[in-house]
């Protein structure tokens, strides 16, 4: 089974880009399934529920968060109405929406955890103990792909290793730069410490450039719009073996528009 791996997707631009590059890939029998992060799906800052159900039909089966589910002021009533929409599991009891979700697909089931980091975030439960109980009830026939949404790269790194052989994949999102460290970890887990971003590429992490620049060089506050013209999806593709539910192989994936092959 091969599994698509989709970083932050950022705005208008970002769902347009995911919807054309996922709509190839399906046609041609390249993915059999798709996890995307969407957090940053509505003008960079959250998600609806209707834009995630733009994402779904699009071809996501799994749409993960992170620190800015609650961007959208109207996800906390709805989040709950989308099972396949998950915000990050070590959030404190109480919270509206579910962490993890086991999908079905024609070869197979698989399970998806969103989770978040604490590391120069916002205060949160602790992941690695959130994964610890959370691996005591997920249906063991189902490989596990963990969305690990953090700022630290060593964070992420030790979340790797700590799950290593408990789960098929731990994947970072949030900082919306593709890494180069797709691996297989000592025990078999796949790991990426960032799948990047799927938005314009002509930006600072998806936001229009002047306006970035003025806050750095006056320290001015300024409004962040998601830039425009050609778009990048960063991600990977992950390889899981139906028998075992272990990772076969992690391969970075980017599709750039404008790019000549080769």
């Amino acid at each position: 089974m091969k599994i698509l791996l989709v970083g932050d997707v950022v705005g208008g631009p970002g769902r347009r880009v995911f919807r054309d590059v996922v709509k190839r890939l399906r046609d041609e029998n390249a993915v059999h399934a798709v996890v995307v992060n969407g957090e940053n799906a509505a003008a960079g800052n959250g998600i609806t529920l209707a834009l995630a159900e733009e994402l779904l039909k699009s071809g996501a089966d799994v749409i993960t968060l992170g620190d800015h589910v609650w961007g959208q002021k109207e996800l906390e009533s709805t989040i709950s109405g989308e099972k396949r929409l998950l915000r990050p599991v070590n959030y404190p009891a109480g919270a509206p929406g579910q962490g993890h979700v086991t999908v079905q697909t024609s070869l197979g089931p698989f399970t998806v955890v969103n989770l978040l980091g604490r590391v120069f975030m916002n205060p949160m439960e602790c992941p690695f103990r959130a994964m610890d109980t959370l691996l005591k009830t997920v249906p063991c026939n189902a490989p596990v792909i963990v969305d690990f949404h953090a700022e630290a790269t060593s964070e992420k790194i030790a979340m790797g290793f700590y799950l290593d052989g408990r789960v098929a994949a731990v994947v970072g999102t949030h900082t919306h730069v593709q890494t180069s460290d797709a691996v297989l970890l000592p025990k078999g887990t796949a790991y990426m410490t960032d799948l990047g971003m799927t938005g314009p590429f002509n930006s600072v992490i998806g936001r229009e450039i002047a306006p970035v620049l003025k806050k750095f060089t006056t320290g001015i506050p300024a409004k962040f719009d998601v830039a425009s013209g050609p778009c990048v999806l960063e991600g990977a593709i992950l390889e899981v073996d139906r028998q075992s539910g272990k990772a076969v192989s992690i391969t970075p994936y980017r599709y750039r528009e404008g790019a000549v092959a080769g």
